[in-house]
């Protein structure tokens, strides 16, 4: 029964370890969920590669926060498999088994439940994150709350090509910010990156902008194309994102 304990106890801490890991990669900048997936992903040993994947290794704090849950996940699942073979092969002949199985599986469902509780889950983040802030030098400011990522507001990517109504134009004539979006960094084809370009730079073909302003605004931008339609497009946009931030001025009483 010793041994069943140490499992429950061993996945116990691979919860924890592996919730730690997910919030300490969504301070780096990477989404909840994309972080919950490669947390595990490193600590089963899956390794899937996808581009996130590729955002984890080309990071060095994510890479740091990965190789140390690869590392505990070896261990842990390890230990776990060790304790649960040695408590079922000392129990042979006896009717423990069978209680030992079944305290394995109530606990491991006690766990599952506490793990799927919104409430848990929204205290927990918040102790990590003060932990991770006050003994660790990660970053662990949450960028998806301080910039309300939420009511259809995000940050997303926008690829300039041949023929778009962005291409060819700066900043300040294509007048994103009077539309309520606001140009965070361009990346280059060559792979060089603008941080907060000034207005006067000029947006080319195959640029990748970096935005953040509504999704869906972002989404409809991508679609114009440079002519009379795209224009009247831009003017009703600049006209929405007025009336839009009046409301949310009045709703905060300014």
């Amino acid at each position: 029964m010793i041994a069943v304990f140490s499992v429950l106890l061993v996945v116990t801490l691979s919860m924890l370890v592996t919730r730690v890991a997910s919030v300490a990669l969504v301070h780096t900048g990477m989404g909840r969920e994309a972080a919950r997936f490669q947390a595990r992903s490193a600590f089963t040993g899956a390794g899937f590669t996808t581009t996130e994947s590729e955002d984890v290794v080309s990071h060095p704090v994510r890479r740091r926060i990965v190789a140390w849950l690869m590392l505990a996940g070896n261990v842990g699942i390890v230990t776990a498999m060790s304790s649960l073979l040695l408590s079922f092969v000392d129990m042979r002949g006896t009717p423990g088994p069978w209680l030992a199985l079944g305290v394995l599986a109530g606990g491991i469902a006690l766990l599952l439940f506490v793990s799927s509780s919104a409430w848990v889950d929204r205290h927990l983040c918040r102790a990590i994150s003060w932990a991770l802030g006050r003994f660790t030098d990660i970053d662990a400011r949450d960028y998806a709350r301080l910039l309300h990522l939420r009511d259809d507001y995000g940050v997303s990517d926008l690829w300039v090509r041949p023929g778009d109504w962005l291409s060819g134009r700066t900043l300040a004539d294509a007048g994103l910010a009077r539309e309520g979006i606001l140009v965070l960094g361009i990346e280059c084809p060559g792979g060089s990156f603008i941080g907060a370009p000034a207005e006067d730079t000029e947006i080319r073909d195959r640029d990748r902008l970096l935005l953040y302003g509504r999704t869906s605004r972002i989404a409809e931008i991508d679609r114009r194309i440079p002519d009379a339609g795209g224009e009247e497009a831009h003017h009703a946009a600049v006209a929405e994102h007025r009336r839009i931030a009046g409301d949310e001025r009045s709703a905060a009483g300014r």
